[in-house]
C-alpha cells in the first residue's frame, strides 16, 4: 500500500465516549491527523491537533470525499459496529477493503437484545433505512425473532401499524431508546400498545414471537397456478427451509409433467404448497397430500381453502401405509430430509403408473446420491439439478442477494412396460 493510500480506520465508539473504547483505539484517534464523523460523534472526542471532516448522512459524497485525501492518518467515527448496518460495509465497497481497518464497538442491536434477555443468534435483522417497510413486514411474518433499526421517517408506532395492517399481530414488541445514555428506556407491550406512543430517534425494535402461534400469510389478490409465493400458505410456525421455495417448487411441477385429469400424489406434503399448485393445474383430476404430521395435516386443509382448491385430497399418515388404498398416481413428488427418502422413493416408484414421473427434492449430498443411484437401477430416464439460488435485496443503495438453501432435484420417468 503506497504512501498516498494509507490505511483508514473506522472506530465504532457509543454514548460514553472515550471512556468505552479499547487503549489501541484512543491511541489512532490521539494519533490522527484528520477525524471524520457527524457533529455528535465528533463532540464525544476533545479537541486536538487533528482536522475534523463534519459528514452527514450521504455515504456517495462522504466516500468521494475520503478518497481525495491523500497522505494523512484518517480516523472515522462510527456508531456501534460499524460492520452492521453502518458506514463500513458501503466503504469497503468505495474504496476497498485494503484501505480499511475495522474496530468494532458493542452495537445497538446487541444491547438492545441484552437489555430485553433474548437471544439473538436466529433473530431476523434488519433496518427500515435499507429496505422497503413492506418487504420487512413480509419478512417478519414467518420470523421467530426480529431486531430492528427503525428511522425518524419509519417510527416504532408507524412499524407497529404496518404489522398491524398485514395481519401480524402475534408478537410482544419491545423499544430500546438511547441505549447507553443516561436517559436510557426501555418499553414493553403489545404492538397495537405502540400504535400511538412516541420514541426518542435513536432506538431499536424488538419483535418476540408469541408461543404455538401460526403464520397469518399476506392475503393476496390474483393468486398465481404455480409459483406462489412462499408467504402465500399457512405454515405452523417458522420453519426456515422446509417449505419447498416457490422457484423449486415451479421446477418439480414442471418436471411432473401435469396432466388436466392427472392423478398426483405429494409424499411429505408439510404445509401443502406443492400438492395445492398440482391440484390447480391438474383441475379435472386429483392430487392427495400425504402427511405424518397431524398440525401440518390441518394446515394442509386450511392452505387448500385459501386458495379454493376441490380436487386436493389430505392424507394423514405414514408412508407408504398411508397410500396402501389410494389410486396409482400419474406423478409424484417426495420432498424431504430425513434418511427414510430413498425408501419412499422406491416403494412410491412401484405405484407409479407407467410413463408417469417422479420428482424428489432432497437437501443432502448423501440423500441424493442414495436417490440417484436407486432410479438409475429402475429407469434410464434420470435427470438431476443443483439449484443455488439468491433472491435480490436492497440494501445501502445497492443490490444484495440472499441466498435459500441449496437443494438437488431429481425427475425420473418409469419405462413402460
Amino acid at each position: 500500500m503506497s504512501g498516498s493510500e494509507q490505511q483508514i480506520h473506522i472506530i465504532g465508539i457509543g454514548d460514553d465516549g472515550l471512556a468505552g473504547l479499547t487503549e489501541a483505539a484512543r491511541r489512532l484517534i490521539d494519533e490522527a491527523e484528520l477525524l471524520v464523523s457527524d457533529v455528535e460523534r465528533l463532540a464525544l472526542v476533545p479537541e486536538g491537533t487533528a482536522e475534523r471532516m463534519v459528514v452527514a448522512g450521504n455515504l456517495e459524497e462522504t466516500a468521494g470525499k475520503l478518497a481525495e485525501v491523500r497522505g494523512k492518518r484518517i480516523v472515522i467515527l462510527a456508531s456501534g459496529d460499524p460492520l452492521f448496518y453502518g458506514v463500513a460495509r458501503y466503504l469497503c465497497d468505495r474504496l476497498g477493503k485494503d484501505r480499511l481497518n475495522v474496530l468494532p464497538h458493542v452495537s445497538a442491536m446487541q444491547m438492545a437484545f441484552a437489555r430485553v434477555k433474548e437471544s439473538w443468534d436466529e433473530a431476523y435483522l434488519t433496518s427500515v433505512a435499507s429496505r422497503p417497510l413492506e418487504t420487512v413486514v413480509e419478512k417478519i411474518r414467518t420470523a421467530e425473532k426480529v431486531g430492528l433499526f427503525t428511522t425518524e421517517d419509519c417510527p416504532p408506532a408507524r412499524v407497529a401499524k404496518a404489522l398491524l395492517d398485514a395481519g401480524v399481530d402475534y408478537f410482544s414488541a419491545y423499544v430500546c431508546e438511547n441505549l447507553g445514555s443516561p436517559d436510557e428506556r426501555v418499553t414493553q407491550g403489545e404492538l397495537a400498545e405502540l400504535v400511538d406512543q412516541e420514541f426518542a430517534e435513536l432506538n431499536v425494535m424488538i419483535l418476540v414471537r408469541k408461543p404455538d402461534v401460526p403464520d397469518r400469510p399476506a392475503e393476496r389478490l390474483g393468486k398465481r397456478l404455480f409459483g406462489n409465493p412462499d408467504d402465500a400458505f399457512l405454515q405452523s410456525k417458522p420453519k426456515h427451509g422446509l417449505l419447498t421455495p416457490a422457484e423449486i417448487r415451479s421446477l418439480a411441477l414442471a418436471e411432473m409433467d401435469l396432466g388436466p385429469t392427472s392423478v398426483v400424489w405429494d409424499v411429505g406434503a408439510g404445509s401443502g404448497s406443492v400438492a395445492i399448485e398440482a391440484a390447480q393445474i391438474a383441475s379435472g383430476g386429483t392430487t392427495y397430500a400425504i402427511e405424518v404430521d397431524a398440525e401440518d395435516h390441518r394446515l394442509i386443509i386450511a392452505n387448500a381453502e385459501r386458495f379454493g382448491v376441490t380436487n386436493l385430497v389430505p392424507i394423514l399418515g405414514s408412508a407408504p401405509d398411508a397410500w396402501a388404498d389410494l389410486p396409482d398416481p400419474d406423478a409424484i413428488f417426495v420432498g424431504g430430509s430425513g434418511r427414510e427418502v430413498t425408501r419412499l422413493v422406491e416403494t412410491a416408484y412401484e405405484r407409479l403408473r407407467p410413463g408417469g414421473r417422479i420428482v424428489a427434492n432432497v437437501g443432502s449430498i448423501e440423500n441424493l446420491a442414495g436417490v440417484h443411484a436407486l432410479l438409475q437401477k429402475l429407469t434410464p430416464e434420470v435427470k438431476v439439478w443443483l439449484n443455488n439460488i439468491a433472491r435480490g435485496t436492497h440494501q445501502l443503495e445497492r443490490i444484495r442477494f440472499d441466498s435459500l438453501n441449496p437443494t438437488f432435484l431429481i425427475a425420473a420417468v418409469k419405462a413402460e412396460g
